[in-house]
């Protein structure tokens, strides 16, 4: 029987709005002396006890959350911003402690949450190696061991004794993934973090999280907005919604479940508008939808002739590097295909206000349900979208390919309609 190595039973995290207080002398006795009873505050919101007249600025970033791991199994956890996830991975970690509930843990726990974690900016990369093995209970002769391996993976050879402070945040994450991944840990947590890296260390950084748990036994919790990571990495999921779970078990239908959750959370999903949250000195989008011929917006897609995809936006000040993409994603996370305005020779910008019409290639698109989403920013780098907030529409194909006999259901992506001949 394979060990369960985390457990987590009924567990509630709230937090307080503003002020520590309650507003009332009464109310902060009340609480007090629950405390010093072991009793349940009378003035929280998971107390048996709550009502109208008890602590109304609190809100609870996890709300009954249970669930177990096994040994050497990778867990992705998904949700929206939010939803909390990083709350649920500092309590793991033991940063927090949860304000109901137990957890259970077997092993000894390595986290990567947040940038420069774990470490002392004063202290050189040598140094905050050591420190971190020694609290991981390691004694100088096991950490020599596992230096050279360390400095290797991370790529920080000629600045191993510089400060750490001095360190960019990529050096940073490939350091801390570096120690959390070599230094003993039976349980590897990795936040969001690991999106700072570039395409190279996150692709050597997942590998090595496949190999831990695959060969050593490790046991892997992943957090992260990218569906293609946590798919391959990870086979089971949990899918957070609320601070509560809202589906777990294999990823595929976790992203399935998160996907079509997220492009159903707004009343008017095919169509968007800034609500002035989005603000940049280059570009703003102001509007999103599809449109046909009609350049009125569309609630469905009747037909496949002529189908565009409508981006009102304003813009500021033109740089020969600013470039605004779109990219098409269906609902188990996969981009299909990603368009960029600087693709074209001449492509058209001019001060203040501007309509951009990109034509969907509907013939070439499966049936099922896609989003769109906008991106941003100078030379692909600077991107005044952040990742998680991007203005995203979404929209469905339903049997657009009419086919009098055979399996209709073609799987994949893409329908392409491909010519069939006898001979070259």
């Amino acid at each position: 029987m394979i060990e369960t190595v985390i457990k987590v039973e009924h567990i509630y995290k709230e937090y307080k709005l503003g002020v520590i207080s309650h507003g009332t002398l009464y109310r902060d006795m009340q609480s007090w002396w629950a405390k010093i009873c072991g009793k349940e505050d009378p003035n929280s919101l998971i107390s048996s006890h709550h009502g109208q007249e008890a602590e109304k600025g609190s809100f609870l970033a996890l709300n009954d959350v249970c669930f177990e791991v096994k040994k050497g199994e990778r867990v992705g956890i998904i949700g929206k911003n939010g939803a909390g996830k990083s709350t649920l991975l500092k309590i793991l970690s033991q940063i927090t402690s949860p304000t109901k509930g137990t957890i259970t843990i077997r092993g000894k726990v390595g986290s990567l949450l947040e940038v420069g974690t774990g470490f002392h900016v004063e202290l050189t990369g040598r140094e905050n190696i050591f420190l971190n093995g020694s609290i991981l209970g390691m004694n100088r002769q096991e950490i020599s061991r596992k230096l050279d391996e360390i400095v290797d993976f991370a790529g920080i050879e000629k600045h191993l004794d510089t400060p750490v402070k001095r360190y960019s945040s990529g050096m940073l994450v490939r350091l801390g993934f570096a120690v959390a991944a070599h230094l003993g840990t039976d349980i590897l947590i990795a936040d969001e973090v690991l999106a700072v890296g570039d395409a190279e260390f996150q692709k050597k950084a997942l590998g090595k999280m496949q190999d831990l748990s695959t060969d050593e036994g490790r046991t892997v919790l992943f957090v992260s907005h990218n569906m293609g990571a946590i798919k391959k990495l990870c086979p089971n999921g949990i899918v957070l919604k609320g601070g509560a779970i809202d589906f777990s078990g294999n990823i595929d239908d976790c992203i399935t479940k998160y996907t079509r959750s997220s492009c159903n959370s707004d009343k008017n999903q095919n169509y968007w508008e800034n609500d002035g949250s989005i603000k940049d000195q280059y570009f703003t989008p102001q509007k999103i939808y599809l449109t046909d011929s009609s350049n009125k917006p569309l609630d469905k897609i009747k037909n496949k002739n002529n189908i565009y995809l409508v981006i009102e936006s304003e813009i500021f000040e033109i740089d020969p590097l600013l470039n605004i993409g779109v990219a098409i994603r269906c609902d188990n996370g996969d981009i299909v295909f990603v368009s960029w305005l600087r693709d074209y020779k001449t492509p058209m910008i001019n001060i203040g206000k501007n309509t951009f019409y990109i034509k969907l290639p509907i013939d070439d698109l499966n049936i099922g349900n896609y989003e769109a989403l906008l991106y941003a920013g100078l030379h692909h780098v600077k991107y005044c979208i952040q990742p998680g907030s991007e203005p995203t529409i979404s929209f469905s194909i339903n049997h657009i390919f009419q086919i009098e006999f055979g399996d209709n259901n073609r799987h994949g992506i893409l329908a392409p309609k491909i010519e069939w001949i006898n001979n070259l």
